[in-house]
């Protein structure tokens, strides 16, 4: 087994069964290895976030009628989980961009 790259460094949310199946979780394991690993993933796996930050990224998780969706931003040493939500429609819920905007902010407030 190869050892990761980049920690994921988890600011809020967490992948567990349930609410996600076994087999979204499954995915979603094998998707934030290969952000670990330096892989750039590219939709339909993951989406640039430009309103959330530089760097900032949707992960997008299909799990049967329900898609989930994490959002995180890739940093030189670690990749921050920011927010983990269910989608419910087209547009990323003003809630999730907002706390996620403020984990983010307090995260680089407090590495200064």
């Amino acid at each position: 087994m190869i050892a990761p790259g980049k920690p994921l460094v988890w600011l809020e949310g967490e992948v567990k069964s349930p609410p996600f199946s076994l087999g979204a979780r499954l995915r979603t394991g094998f998707l934030l290895r290969r952000l670990q690993s330096g892989e750039r993933l590219r939709m339909p796996d993951s989406r640039p976030m430009p309103s959330l930050g530089k760097r900032c990224y949707e992960l997008r998780i299909a799990d049967g009628s329900r898609d989930w969706r994490i959002l995180y931003r890739m940093d030189r040493d670690a990749i921050l989980i920011l927010e983990v939500f269910a989608k419910g429609s087209r547009k990323t819920p003003r809630a999730a961009l907002a706390a996620a905007k403020g984990r983010l902010r307090r995260y680089d407030d407090a590495c200064r």
